[in-house]
C-alpha cells in the first residue's frame, strides 16, 4: 500500500484527505480506547481501569516533573490526552496502511510534517497563552527584552526553533520507520521465497523497534511540552 497523498479541493483550497482521514481515524481510536477501559470504575482497580489509571499516574509523572505543583492540575489532562493520541497517531501506520489507485488513504498522520508542525505550533502558541495568563502581557513580553533589548532577535529565534524541532523530531522518526517498512515489504517481493525469508525476520524486528520508537516520541513530545509551558509560567 502506499503512494501519493489523496487530496481534494474545496473553495479554491486544496485539502489533504489522507491527513483528514487518517486523523479522523485516530480521534475515534482515542476516544473509543479511553472509554472502552474506563468502564465500570471500581475501589479495587482491574484489567482496562489499571491501563488508564496508569496512563494517567505515567503522564502526571512527567508534568509533576517539569511544573511547579501548583501548575500541575491545570495541564495533567493535557498531557495524558496528548500522550495517548500520538501514540495513538505514531503507531497506526504500523498496523494499517490503505492505499487506493496510487494514493494513500490511512496512514500514521504523524508521518506528514503538515500534521506535527501543526501541533507544534499549537502547543508553542499555547505556551506564550499560559506565560501571558500568569504573568501578565506587559510583564511577559518585557522579559524577551531582559537583560538587554539585544536579546529580543535571540529569543525570537530560540522560539522558532523550538517550534521547527518539537514538529520536525517527530516526524522524522515516524517517517523513516514507515518508509523502511515499504521497502522491506518491497524486497519480500522481489523475488520470491528467497527475499522473503530474508525480510519476513528483518520487517518483524524494525516492526517492534518502530513501536519502541513511535513510544518515545510521544514520551519525548509531551514532555517538551511540559517544560515549554514550565519555562512560560516561572519566574526566571
Amino acid at each position: 500500500m502506499g503512494g501519493d497523498a489523496f487530496t481534494f479541493e474545496l473553495f479554491g483550497l486544496t485539502f489533504n484527505a489522507t491527513n483528514v482521514l487518517s486523523g479522523l481515524l485516530v480521534c475515534l481510536l482515542t476516544f473509543f480506547i479511553l472509554f472502552g477501559l474506563s468502564r465500570h470504575l471500581q475501589m479495587k482497580p482491574t484489567g482496562g481501569q489499571n491501563v488508564i489509571e496508569w496512563l494517567v499516574e505515567f503522564t502526571n509523572g512527567i508534568v509533576r516533573s517539569q511544573m511547579p505543583t501548583e501548575q500541575v492540575g491545570n495541564y495533567s489532562f493535557l498531557a495524558f490526552v496528548l500522550f495517548v493520541f500520538l501514540f495513538i497517531a505514531n503507531q497506526l501506520g504500523l498496523i494499517l496502511q490503505v492505499g487506493w489507485n496510487g494514493h494513500e488513504l490511512i496512514k500514521s498522520p504523524t508521518a506528514d510534517p503538515v500534521v506535527t508542525l501543526t501541533f507544534s505550533l499549537c502547543v508553542i502558541t499555547l505556551t506564550h497563552f499560559a506565560g501571558i495568563s500568569q504573568k501578565g502581557f506587559k510583564a511577559y513580553f518585557k522579559e524577551y527584552l531582559t537583560p538587554s533589548v539585544l536579546m529580543l532577535p535571540i529569543n525570537l529565534v530560540e522560539e522558532f526553533a523550538n517550534f521547527l524541532t518539537l514538529g520536525l523530531r517527530i516526524f522524522g522518526n515516524i517517517f523513516a520507520g514507515e518508509m523502511l517498512l515499504k521497502l522491506l515489504a518491497q524486497l519480500a517481493f522481489s523475488h520470491g521465497l528467497p527475499t522473503m525469508i530474508v525480510s519476513l525476520p528483518m520487517e518483524m524486528i524494525w516492526q517492534g523497534f518502530s513501536v519502541f520508537i513511535g513510544s518515545i516520541q510521544a514520551y519525548v513530545f509531551v514532555t517538551l511540552t511540559t517544560v515549554y509551558i514550565s519555562r512560560k509560567v516561572t519566574a526566571e
